[in-house]
């Protein structure tokens, strides 16, 4: 009976791990149609909006989950702090090319960024933290490199923007992952510091004449929106992450690059070249081969942990 009961709740959490996963990574896919109702604001308020709006929102979870202590802590740490200012400038850096992707119509650009992201990220764990790469990894990783080659020479004046969406998320995943702080304290920690840096762009911007806010009642809505837009996936991507296998997680990852991939075509019009059919295919095709190596690698793990559990 105890292992029924054990069973049945394993089985619960893997299903609303599941639920989370799926919600945050749609919320994430969709979130250009937000941006493009922004796009009459420039990409600096809107990333100084969201960063200042989020820090309310968190604010109130941090209170209500008793997590001010946590916080404090981290704030009293040099070594954290000093990591969690640079996911906090890598993640205001993700942020802002992003908006200014989808406001200059360069949605494919930015798909295509997050769908290398994984790849990136196992070149970054093998490169820095020497982790051991199959020969399915390295051939996925191979194909990717010869697509964003054949962008880069064909049609490379939005590579910046891919490579850069790629690295910088890749990095910021890296670094939190060794940072000694949970997902929510880690996230209201570097809201915190660039709450100021935010605060005096916006202050600046209204002292010249320029501000976004206070001119109509919808875009002043969908500014304070921003706190909930940034927030709510990434509370609801920390508690999918807690509950689902990391292989599980890497395949979720791919439903909002794809999103935003059938936006631009589908609802945006974007053109898509000849160079970003290749480009794409060889990069779908490098993905494939990451999902099946990330399941046949899980396969082979769950096992040998049903015989250490007997």
């Amino acid at each position: 009976m105890p292992d029924t009961l054990s069973d049945a709740h394993a089985a619960r959490e893997t299903r609303r791990g599941l639920t989370y996963g799926v919600v945050a990574y749609l919320l994430w896919g969709l979130f250009p149609i937000y941006l493009k109702a922004l796009g009459h604001v420039r990409p600096g308020d809107v990333l100084a909006h969201r960063i200042l709006w989020s820090l309310a929102l968190l604010a109130g979870v941090i209170a209500i989950a008793g997590r001010w202590p946590a916080v404090k802590a981290a704030l009293r740490n040099r070594g954290v702090m000093l990591t969690l200012l640079a996911t906090a400038l890598l993640i205001a850096a993700n942020w802002l090319v992003y908006i200014y992707a989808v406001a200059s119509e360069q949605m494919l650009a930015g798909s295509l960024g997050y769908y290398l992201n994984p790849l990136v990220s196992v070149g970054f764990g093998f490169l820095i933290l020497k982790e051991r790469l199959t020969r399915a990894q390295a051939g996925a990783m191979g194909l990717a490199l010869a697509g964003i080659a054949v962008l880069a020479v064909n049609a490379g004046e939005a590579l910046w923007i891919t490579l850069t969406l790629a690295f910088s998320f890749s990095l910021y995943g890296l670094l939190r992952k060794i940072a000694p702080v949970d997902p929510l304290t880690g996230l209201a920690v570097e809201t915190l510091i660039l709450a100021p840096f935010a605060a005096g762009w916006l202050l600046w911007q209204a002292g010249a004449g320029a501000t976004s806010f206070g001119q109509d009642r919808t875009t002043d809505l969908l500014l304070v929106l921003s706190g909930a837009v940034t927030a709510a996936p990434l509370l609801l991507f920390s508690a999918a992450a807690k509950r689902l296998r990391y292989a599980t997680v890497g395949i979720l990852q791919f439903i909002a690059p794809s999103l935003v991939f059938a936006l631009a075509l589908l609802v945006y019009g974007e053109t898509m070249t000849w160079a970003h059919v290749v480009c794409f295919a060889a990069i779908w095709t490098a993905v494939a081969i990451y999902v099946a190596e990330n399941l046949r690698l899980a396969r082979q793990v769950t096992p040998a942990g049903a015989a250490a559990a007997a």
